[in-house]
């Protein structure tokens, strides 16, 4: 139970941002009485990619990778048990898959939050300063209420940052953006607000949302057209060998905390796939979808082509005008409709922490407060 002291709001550990990385912290140091914790989040409640809960989708890892099971199979708030309390532990049992429903996930990590006095919905971090009392270094946080605006200061030994990215759009292409070209993270609110029957549709990007995207408006078989670009050099499966697996074993975890930071820097860049590409389940459904359309010499309505990079969208009248770069080679392609999904950023908030921390190339926070 968390031992948070109301006089003085000194607490062990701070985490900002309540997604599942910071739910499953909060979830796990519940249960330890030797640690004071606190998290917030600006949301005013437990939010996981609303826009990709496409129907079908599921996780492309085990549910035993929920929040705590893998690092203590007792807790009550592993999967298992939130299954046994939502009358559905028997139904889970005869669907015999492991890698469950994202919906579901998401309920499952708001059942959790629901639980946890120490998560904080509601609140704002505004700014962390590192301050030092008694020769002891401690962050201070200023957290603003979103319902009526005011401020609370608080102090922490430690600071754990789990604020997510957000989307990021070349600026090349943020002209383009509004009603018909927008990011994957806003695809089922736009889903019903645009109709992509009879039209052109494309979608740009080489990841598990924008395959998940691709196969969505596939299935539902209205679009005259679909076109799938990607810079990639091709649409590649997320590595999930077991051997690959043994990538996120403590012991490689212990022995790659361990390394310099430009060893561990050169590591990342070829560990991509670890996370980076899509499911070979979803690979597996587009194929056989497409395999099956194309059945009896009928002609397929789609194109998937990889070293493509978008470097310019023009709105031409009723067409969407595409510079594209196609290897060496830069060709105009031109399309009524295009749904866009590109890399994601860190996020703004991480800019105003450049004193105390240094944000690398792909995203990684590193202390440099000492």
């Amino acid at each position: 139970m968390t031992r948070f002291n109301k006089q003085n709001n000194i607490v062990d550990v701070i985490g900002i941002g309540i997604g599942p990385f910071n739910l499953g912290l909060a979830a796990l140091s519940e249960e330890v009485n030797e640690i004071d914790a606190l998290f917030f989040e600006r949301s005013e409640a437990f939010h996981w990619h609303p826009g990709m809960l496409i129907e079908g989708t599921t996780l492309q890892v085990p549910f035993l990778a929920d929040l705590v099971s893998m690092a203590d199979v007792k807790s009550k708030y592993s999967f298992l048990n939130y299954l046994q309390e939502q009358n559905r532990l028997y139904s889970f049992y005869f669907l015999e898959d492991f890698h469950i429903p994202r919906k579901e996930y998401s309920h499952y990590c708001r059942w959790v939050a629901d639980q946890l006095d120490s998560c904080r919905f509601g609140m704002n971090v505004e700014s962390v300063s590192l301050i030092e009392k008694a020769g002891e270094k401690r962050y201070e946080v200023h957290v603003r209420h979103v319902k009526d605006q005011t401020v609370e200061v608080f102090e922490s030994k430690h600071l754990v940052l789990g604020i997510g990215t957000q989307p990021a759009i070349p600026a090349s292409l943020q002209p383009a953006l509004g009603e018909k070209v927008f990011h994957s993270a806003d695809y089922l609110k736009r889903k019903k607000e645009v109709c992509f029957k009879g039209k052109s549709v494309t979608v740009i990007g080489s990841g598990q949302s924008a395959a998940e995207v691709f196969y969505d408006i596939l299935s539902d078989d209205e679009a005259k057209d679909i076109h799938w670009f990607t810079r990639s050099k091709g649409f590649f499966p997320m590595e999930y060998s077991n051997l690959g697996l043994e990538y996120f074993s403590p012991d490689y975890i212990d022995f790659f905390y361990e390394l310099p930071q430009a060893k561990k820097d050169a590591l990342l860049k070829q560990q991509d796939l670890l996370y980076k590409g899509i499911s070979s389940a979803m690979i597996r459904d587009i194929y056989h979808l497409l395999y099956e359309r194309s059945a009896c010499g009928k002609q397929l309505n789609t194109v998937l082509q990889a070293m493509t990079e978008v470097n310019l969208i023009e709105e031409l009248q009723a067409d969407y005008h595409f510079h594209v770069r196609n290897g060496s080679r830069k060709n105009p392609l031109h399309m009524k409709r295009i749904l866009s999904y590109w890399r994601l950023a860190t996020n703004p908030f991480c800019r105003r922490l450049s004193t105390l921390f240094l944000i690398t190339f792909n995203g990684m926070i590193k202390d440099v407060s000492s």
